[in-house]
């Protein structure tokens, strides 16, 4: 992966809380990078602030200390605007609960992002529907949320993320909510799109046996990362 464009990029993030007595220090100095079409677990314990250093890195809270690239720009430097404006067009979200809209169908869902990019609304379902016939589930595009099972509104919720082309996904916990069979197909369907279409994974997780499977695993310990 050296050779392979770094799309996202983190050096010495430092995160502490000080909205208790005492402060509390969550992530200390953690530094990573990950390359285009490379897969990156890292596993802890809950508590360990894997989903705090995945907000970190999605810009979606503000580090103590330490500094985000994204497409090697830092992104503390950028007004509100510009961060999501490249948030939306580099990074994709996959998080534990699917957080699919209940009154919107399988196709609608996925093509949700294409939508607010205000992309027509024929081409916009056309690409979500190519992403859900590369998941399985063309014949479920047009159930709702409700109709489907865990598994396949993850998969829904996988094709959305990925709907905009992100050059990175960013996923929390994205199997932890299911059982053996449908977090082995989950996972194997998220790190397989990432690599169909050339984008860099982060995922957090505690299993183990998973994250082995990605190209490369760290571990979070105490916020210390290794």
């Amino acid at each position: 992966m050296s050779n392979a464009q770094i799309v996202l990029r983190a050096q010495g993030l430092t995160k502490t809380y000080l909205t208790g007595p005492q402060p509390v220090t969550v992530l200390r100095e953690v530094s990573l990078r990950v390359h285009a079409g490379e897969s990156l677990a890292i596993v802890g314990a809950s508590g360990s602030g894997k989903s705090t250093l995945l907000h970190l890195l999605g810009g979606l809270d503000h580090v103590s200390a330490g500094e985000v690239f994204w497409n090697e720009q830092p992104i503390a430097k950028m007004a509100g605007n510009a961060q999501d404006t490249l948030r939306n067009a580099h990074l994709g979200f996959v998080y534990q609960f699917h957080h699919l809209i209940g009154e919107l169908t399988a196709l609608e869902n996925a093509a949700l992002p294409l939508r607010v990019r205000r992309m027509p609304i024929p081409a916009a379902q056309n690409r979500a529907l190519e992403l859900l016939t590369h998941m399985g589930l063309a014949n479920r595009a047009a159930h709702l949320p409700s109709e489907l099972s865990g598994g396949e509104r993850q998969r829904v919720a996988i094709a959305r993320a990925l709907a905009g082309n992100p050059k990175c996904l960013l996923a929390d916990e994205p199997t932890g909510n299911l059982d053996r069979e449908n977090a082995e197909r989950v996972f194997d369907t998220l790190v397989q799109a990432c690599k169909t279409q050339g984008a860099a994974l982060i995922l957090v997780t505690h299993a183990v046996d998973l994250a082995q499977r990605c190209d490369r695993m760290l571990r979070l310990d105490d916020g210390v990362l290794s």
